[in-house]
């Protein structure tokens, strides 16, 4: 005589089908966070670019600089003008950075005024918007 293996219980299936929607729940948060957080960026993209002139904003970046990549990406993505400069290419970039006392890249230039670092608000707070 052969004995069939002993169906689950109600718990242990309950048990499975939380997991389930424990992980779809998760995902769909997750998903949605995405949207907000994109929404958000390019709101303040647009918020940016409608201040910003050429000549405004000036980047002095480093090559290895990861931080100087995704400001380029932000501003480059959102075609917000500005002008960049590599410190270990350009000697002039090089001796402005020296000159400002910049202790990290990217060091931006936001109507001549220093920023370390790239944040969009408050470029776009220092450029009158």
């Amino acid at each position: 005589m052969t004995t069939s293996p002993n169906a689950p219980t109600l718990w242990q299936r309950l048990g499975r089908s939380s997991a389930v929607t424990v992980l779809l729940v998760g995902v769909v948060a997750w998903g949605l966070g995405r949207v907000v957080q994109t929404q958000v960026r390019d709101g303040q993209a647009d918020a940016l670019r409608a201040v910003a002139k050429p000549g405004d904003i000036r980047m002095l970046s480093s090559v290895t600089c990861i931080f100087c990549r995704k400001a380029r990406q932000y501003l480059t993505e959102h075609r917000i003008p500005f002008e960049e400069c590599l410190i270990e290419r350009d000697p002039v970039c090089l001796a402005d950075y020296k000159r400002l006392g910049a202790s990290g890249t990217p060091t931006l230039l936001v109507r001549g005024k220093r920023q370390l670092g790239f944040d969009p608000l408050r470029v776009t707070a220092a450029l009158g918007g």
